[in-house]
């Protein structure tokens, strides 16, 4: 059995690695993200050069989440190759120790680390990202709010107004659903015939109301008509919004099981958030099997060579394992299979192939 002292060196030196790759990533992630929003909002007199980079700055810990998985998995590279190469892994070998002993400290980081990044880290980036929508709302940034808000893609819904219904479009939600970005509604009246086409730029959700700013009007004589302000009823509540047309990583953690009810309750499809919780479950065993997938590839750097190829071959792993994971969360999102096994079946196999090919490169 490992020593304490030799574990907590292990994890030491794990950690380090794994959070330096995760911190070197941010910085560039967070560098790309500014000069994109920067060239993006370029000439613009509404949004200075310091409210940008604060919403990107905002922004970036939420897009963080999507690379955990890599840094986790580099970083457990570097690690194995560095102790490698130090004859360390040698050492602890001719101790008598195997490889599932001295792999033991890096799993239960990986795994302490997936817990933490979903209890703690998750609401805090699900925070920071609805503030950066809020910061450009109030700066009356549109275009940049949309980028920017809980809805990554344009939504459909349908909702009651009046004596009829209207199909609603909009390309961004936030402000926990009360204020949706570049709405388009098509009214249809009692008859079931279409009555008119509104546009708009801000949507603001009122008791009982939409209030549209800037809006554009196409009434069946097809003339457009525009008006500064124009409300339009709705029974839609702020829930039922973010629950229909935000994106479940808007919605951290802890509330997701609340919004999960609250969208059944409103006979509302349940998938995305259903699968959004799922994967923060699991993503302690996914960041594990991350290193499962490094230590197969490294640690045969050192007794058979060609430890460039074998390195490649794990990014490579990594990338076919997170192509793999995105078409399960695109079946489980749609409900064509159950929203546990899209998210719970990836990591699952990974870890499984991963020992299992552990096993036979050292084991025999």
């Amino acid at each position: 059995m490992i020593g304490r002292s030799l574990a907590t060196y292990f994890t030491l030196r794990f950690a380090v690695w794994i959070l330096g790759m995760f911190t070197g990533i941010f910085l560039l992630v967070f560098l790309i993200d500014s000069i994109e929003l920067l060239r993006s909002t370029g000439g613009r007199d509404d949004i200075s050069v310091a409210l940008v980079i604060a919403a990107s700055a905002l922004r970036v810990p939420a897009l963080m989440e999507q690379v955990l998985p890599f840094a986790v998995l580099l970083g457990s590279i570097a690690a194995f190759v560095t102790l490698s190469r130090g004859s360390e892994l040698m050492i602890v070998r001719a101790a008598g120790l195997s490889v599932w002993q001295f792999t033991l400290p890096a799993l239960v980081f990986a795994l302490g680390l997936g817990v933490a990044t979903s209890t703690i880290y998750n609401p805090f980036a699900t925070w920071a990202r609805n503030l950066s929508g809020d910061i450009l709302v109030g700066s009356r940034a549109s275009v940049m709010t949309a980028l920017l808000s809980g809805s990554a893609t344009p939504s459909w819904t349908r909702q009651r107004t009046g004596d009829g219904n209207a199909v609603l479009h909009t390309e961004g939600v936030s402000d926990g659903g009360r204020t949706i970005q570049q709405p388009v509604f098509w009214v249809f009246g009692a008859d079931g015939m279409l009555a008119e086409r509104v546009e708009a730029n801000v949507g603001q959700l009122e008791p009982g109301q939409w209030h549209l700013s800037d809006a554009t009007v196409t009434k069946s004589t097809g003339v457009p008509e525009h008006h500064d302000s124009y409300f339009l009823p709705t029974a839609l509540t702020a829930e039922q919004v973010a629950g229909g047309l935000g994106s479940p990583d808007s919605i951290s953690f802890w509330q997701l099981p609340a919004a999960i009810a609250q969208a059944r309750a409103s006979s509302l499809p349940a998938n995305r958030f259903s699968l959004q919780y799922q994967s923060l479950l699991v993503r302690p065993l996914l960041l594990a099997s991350m290193v499962l997938i490094a230590a197969t590839v490294s640690l045969g750097f050192a007794r058979y060579g060609g430890g460039e190829k074998m390195i490649l071959g794990g990014v490579v792993a990594g990338f076919v394992l997170y192509v793999v994971i995105e078409v399960a969360r695109s079946l489980g999102s749609e409900g064509l299979v159950s929203p546990v096994l899209a998210a719970w079946a990836p990591s699952i196999v990974a870890i499984l192939l991963g020992s299992t090919v552990l096993l036979f490169r050292e084991d025999g």
